[in-house]
């Protein structure tokens, strides 16, 4: 009788033992999917931004998410920062100051040009336009007066000197693909609506 139960007895032990081992590896699995946002991990995102006067900027609410990996500037810096440490499912309201978006207003971003250069349809006042710079950056600008021979322009961005609120959604966190090749950060989002990049 004693000898059958010492001869069972490992056997159950093992079979527990098995079981635990297995839902250690479960839950090591799990821990390995790298559902924490972390520097290097590819992030995808839901989200809407809105101003402080509660007009909405943009949301991809219903669309494609937005993906980039963190720590690799690829968004506003103050977002970025406030995303760190959240998982898969965590929503969060982060509020961005405009040093850490697109920056304060710079009166000396306003430039008059001759006004042959500017489209004829855009030779009048909150006229939007888009170019490229000398290192091939996008370039915003607006007109903001139409004089007799020159337009003057404002090339802030859009965005500048705002309060940027998003309130986020983390979709999925994961490894980036190994044949990811990393791309310099973009200077600016080709309009406000895309994907919220660092200026």
């Amino acid at each position: 009788m004693i000898t059958s139960f010492w001869r069972e007895k490992p056997v159950a032990l093992l079979v527990t033992a098995g079981f635990i081992l297995v839902f250690a590896a479960a839950s090591w699995a799990e821990d390995s999917k790298g559902g924490v946002i972390a520097e290097g991990k590819q992030v995808s995102l839901e989200y809407t931004l809105t101003l402080e006067d509660k007009s909405k900027v943009d949301s991809n609410i219903g669309g494609e998410p937005l993906v980039y990996t963190h720590g690799s500037r690829e968004i506003i810096p103050g977002l970025e920062k406030q995303l760190g440490g959240l998982k898969v499912g965590e929503t969060k309201h982060i509020e961005v100051a405009p040093a850490e978006g697109y920056g304060e207003v710079d009166p000396a971003r306003r430039q008059e040009i001759e006004k042959n250069r500017v489209p004829e349809d855009a030779r009048k006042v909150g006229a939007k336009l888009t170019g490229q710079g000398p290192g091939g950056q996008m370039i915003f600008a607006q007109v903001t007066e139409v004089k007799e021979t020159t337009v003057v322009l404002d090339l802030n961005h859009p965005l500048a000197g705002k309060k940027l609120i998003f309130d986020v959604k983390v979709l999925k966190v994961e490894d980036p693909p190994a044949n990811k090749v990393e791309m310099p950060a973009a200077a600016a989002p080709s309009k406000p609506a895309d994907k919220p990049a660092k200026k």
